[in-house]
């Protein structure tokens, strides 16, 4: 029983010790910090609140964070008008998130609402167009061998969730 539970104890002592080592990061210095942080801003583009919050994981202080995040604003690593505009055209091409979805994404990002329009413009309203006429015609083929009201809710369930408005789906799904 005494052998038992010290071999308990043991595991639990590796699981927090790595589990502690794996939170905790190393204390960098800042010039380390700074070329971490644009190398993380050059691997892909980046909001202000997700460097943020990855400085925050090496646990500077308030000022060298700020100081790190001018930086690189200054060095143009770090740009929330070009982030909108990728990050709206990607969800827009890859994901096929609609306008809302897109939107409500940036605010949760904090990203101020003349660059979330901004980023919004991106977005080519023919190909808007053709690509909800797209992806209703897909998930309404998908779903053709059910009965009607069942398929118009899972058309309506579908393209809501992925932000597209729904004004123009009660439109669509009422020609069905």
């Amino acid at each position: 029983m005494l052998k038992e539970k010290l071999i308990i104890t043991k595991k639990a002592a590796y699981a927090a010790f790595f589990f502690n080592l794996f939170e905790m990061k190393t204390k960098l210095s800042y010039d380390e910090l700074k070329m971490k942080m644009q190398y993380y801003c050059s691997y892909q583009e980046r909001c202000h609140s997700e460097v943020l919050r990855k400085i925050k994981t090496y646990s500077p202080n308030y000022e060298e964070s700020n100081s790190i995040i001018s930086d690189l604003i200054k060095d143009d690593y770090l740009n929330e008008t070009r982030f909108a505009k990728t990050f709206s055209r990607g969800k827009f091409n890859f994901k096929n998130w609609g306008k809302n979805r897109i939107k409500l994404e940036l605010k949760k990002r904090n990203i101020s609402e003349k660059n979330i329009e901004l980023g919004l413009k991106e977005i080519d309203d023919k190909d808007y167009e053709k690509k909800f006429e797209d992806l209703f015609e897909f998930i309404s083929s998908k779903h053709k061998n059910l009965e009607k009201l069942n398929r118009k809710k899972k058309v309506f369930d579908y393209l809501q969730y992925r932000g597209w408005e729904n004004d123009k789906i009660f439109k669509k799904i009422n020609e069905l």
